[in-house]
């Protein structure tokens, strides 16, 4: 499948040869952040969004408990997602995406065509735990 945020050929937004640094920003703003580990439950194809997309369910532990999103990662065969732990953002709000009630926003590196590879912890961390 095409990547996510595809660029048109020449176009270099997302290669880190040429991306230019965002301004910095106070630590408070950092930590405002819930970034957690989360355990994905569920995957697949999302084709009500307006853009290629997966919709998944992961569980985020005990206390925030199993949340939806739409994620443009259509780099990743769903099937092969569940069970992957991944990193996501809890505490942004709600965005309704086609419907569904998105309520993380799952963290991926990019590559310069704009594909996306999801973060990861690389070792066993429980679901809900902090992301510092």
């Amino acid at each position: 499948m095409a990547g996510e945020h595809t660029v048109a050929e020449g176009d270099d937004r997302y290669d880190p040869a040429v991306l230019a640094a965002k301004d910095e920003v106070d630590a408070a703003d950092f930590h405002a952040l819930d970034l957690r580990v989360g355990r994905v439950l569920a995957a697949e194809v999302f084709p009500a969004a307006r853009k290629p997309s997966l919709r998944l369910r992961v569980d985020f532990g005990p206390v925030i408990g199993e949340l939806e999103t739409s994620a443009q990662i259509t780099r990743y065969d769903p099937a092969t997602l569940v069970g992957r732990l991944v990193v996501g953002a809890v505490n942004l709000g709600v965005r309704r995406i086609a419907g569904l009630e998105s309520r993380f926003l799952v963290l991926g590196g990019l590559h310069p065509d704009g594909a996306v590879s999801l973060l990861a912890p690389d070792e066993h961390l429980a679901p809900g735990s902090v992301v510092a």
